[in-house]
């Protein structure tokens, strides 16, 4: 009995987690984390719950689509709750080792190659298949069943000239087409998206057009995870004399390790450490930096520091930002360019011109073409938010999928092929955890709660000290407050007597109940505030005691 429940990546972009059950085992695909919004306060990362996949029947492995954040980013965290072998290509592997080497985890890593059939456990019959993204190395996955084949795309785009000559292999999408398939999932990112995707030789067309035109020093703000651009600038700055430097620990990071693995090739001499850079005219020099989402501690955003000499941002640089402005990160977006252009920066972005950057995921047209290849029996979009979902949905429509097996899943949505098609069997407790990377572990519901009412109202500290008898209070109750509005803030200041008033109504006897004394606070302290303002805020209750 084949059966399929998303953990994650259905309903929102990230997140992505995918169990599938086959013989009384399960396998896992991707593993991947999502950054928080505003209504996450102090949380750095969100990862999948997963509790339903280490439950019941064993997992077997998890297989890594490729090696973005969004796939592998909570690798740790699963591995941490159990050890189980993780499956990917070399370069997603030698990605997914550092962060795990950071995190203090061991893992058991298998390395496959597109075309290989693996198996995976005593019954999943695994064969990834070649697809250009946006890095190096990724793949989509088929699952071989007994009632039919499972067809994954993972993350992908058609890209028919790609910088590294590893297109989507359609040839193998054709090829199961013809022979059948059971069910496609595929990415629904651009679902919204007309057209074509253009291809990432745009982006090498735009930089060769930029960088000989640019005067003085070339900033380029990137993903460090773009490592076909990263080869394209290392052999356009070799061409028009620049040499080059590496700001940012990912990207640092990311150039070595492709550059052992095979995947970069740097010519020789080619780059330089900051203070080399400095010593070099300006027109000699380009720096690949990351921060083009406006992180605070990224390299582009330190580089407007006055101290962030030798490669401080100034006058007369160039910089061109490369790179998609992941939703939610706008206004961060928006302050950087701000910053970049008062410190006297030329600053070319998407927004004035279109052909420096391009998705790394397939448009309508590209995924109506792989649904013509594939013409499976049942379709599952896969990778967006709901109306990406709903609209990849309408392709399929339109390529003649079955109304009844067009199916738009949510995470912990169970769906079963026992039958030869796809049918939803119920759901399961799927979620999020929200985590701080600092080491700090799982922030737990309650405490966002509290996070989120601190954030909201402010709050208030109350404290009362209790007489040597235990039985009086030494003095009248002490309120501060913190995050309060100006009106609360004057009630701040005049509430202390009428907290008093109400404490003294607290008989002696109870005045000696530490917990019953410290809810006591609370209460008056939140009738006083409701009572002048209409509000509560949180209120901390200190007892102390001669």
């Amino acid at each position: 009995m084949a059966r399929l429940v998303p953990l994650g990546g259905l309903g929102e972009i990230g997140l992505n987690a995918m169990v599938f059950e086959l013989g009384g085992e399960r396998l896992l695909v991707d593993a991947g984390l999502m950054f928080p919004g505003p209504d996450f306060p102090g949380v750095d990362i969100l990862v999948p719950d997963f509790t339903y996949a280490l439950s019941g029947p064993p997992l077997s492995g998890l297989v890594l689509t490729h090696a973005h954040e969004d796939h592998i980013g909570a690798v740790a965290h699963l591995l941490r709750q159990r050890p189980v072998p993780v499956y990917g290509t070399r370069l997603t592997l030698g990605m997914l080792a550092q962060r795990l080497d950071e995190a203090g985890v061991e893992a058991e890593l298998r390395e496959f190659s597109p075309g290989e059939r693996v198996r995976v456990g005593n019954h999943f019959d695994v064969e990834p298949f070649r697809v250009a993204h946006s890095l190096p190395d990724a793949v989509g996955l088929v699952l071989h069943t007994p009632q039919g084949a499972l067809v994954h795309t993972g993350d992908f785009k058609l890209d028919d000239v790609p910088l590294d000559g590893r297109p989507t292999d359609i040839q193998r999408l054709g090829e199961l087409g013809d022979a059948g398939v059971l069910c496609l999932l595929s990415d629904s990112t651009n679902a919204e998206v007309q057209g074509e995707t253009p291809p990432e030789r745009l982006v090498a067309e735009t930089f060769a057009r930029l960088l000989p035109a640019a005067p003085g020093r070339v900033l380029v703000a990137m993903f460090a995870s773009q490592l076909h651009r990263v080869q394209h600038l290392f052999e356009l700055c070799q061409r028009t004399g620049r040499r080059v430097v590496l700001a940012g620990r990912a990207m640092v990071r990311n150039v070595e390790l492709a550059q052992r693995l095979g995947y970069l090739r740097v010519p020789d001499g080619l780059l330089a450490e900051p203070a080399q850079g400095a010593s070099l005219p300006p027109a000699h020099v380009c720096i690949l930096t990351t921060g083009a989402q406006g992180e605070p501690l990224a390299a582009l955003t330190q580089m407007l520091q006055p101290e962030a000499e030798p490669l401080r941002v100034r006058a007369g640089d160039t910089v061109l930002v490369s790179a998609r402005t992941i939703p939610g990160n706008e206004r961060a977006v928006h302050a950087l360019l701000d910053a970049l252009i008062s410190a006297g920066a030329r600053v070319v972005h998407a927004g004035v011109e279109p052909g420096i950057h391009v998705s790394g995921h397939a448009a309508r047209a590209q995924q109506r073409r792989v649904l013509d290849l594939v013409r499976p029996r049942a379709f599952v979009p896969i990778h967006g938010e709901v109306r990406q979902l709903a609209a990849h949905l309408e392709l399929a429509r339109e390529a003649g999928v079955p109304a009844d097996q067009r199916l738009l899943l949510r995470d912990g949505d169970v769906l079963d092929f026992s039958s030869g098609e796809g049918r939803l069997v119920g759901t399961v407790p799927a979620g999020r955890i929200a985590q701080s990377r600092g080491g700090g572990g799982d922030v737990s519901a309650e405490s966002l709660a509290d996070r989120r009412r601190l954030a909201q109202g402010g709050v208030v500290a109350a404290a009362v000290v209790l007489a040597a008898d235990r039985r009086s209070f030494a003095g009248p109750p002490r309120l501060s407050g913190r995050g309060l509005t100006r009106e609360e803030e004057l009630v701040l200041e005049g509430a202390a007597g009428d907290v008093q008033a109400l404490l003294e109504e607290v008989s002696p006897a109870l005045r000696a109940d530490d917990a019953w004394l410290r809810e006591e606070l609370v209460r008056v302290v939140r009738r006083v505030f409701r009572e002048r303002t209409g509000r509560r805020p949180p209120v901390v209750p200190l007892v102390f005691k001669l």
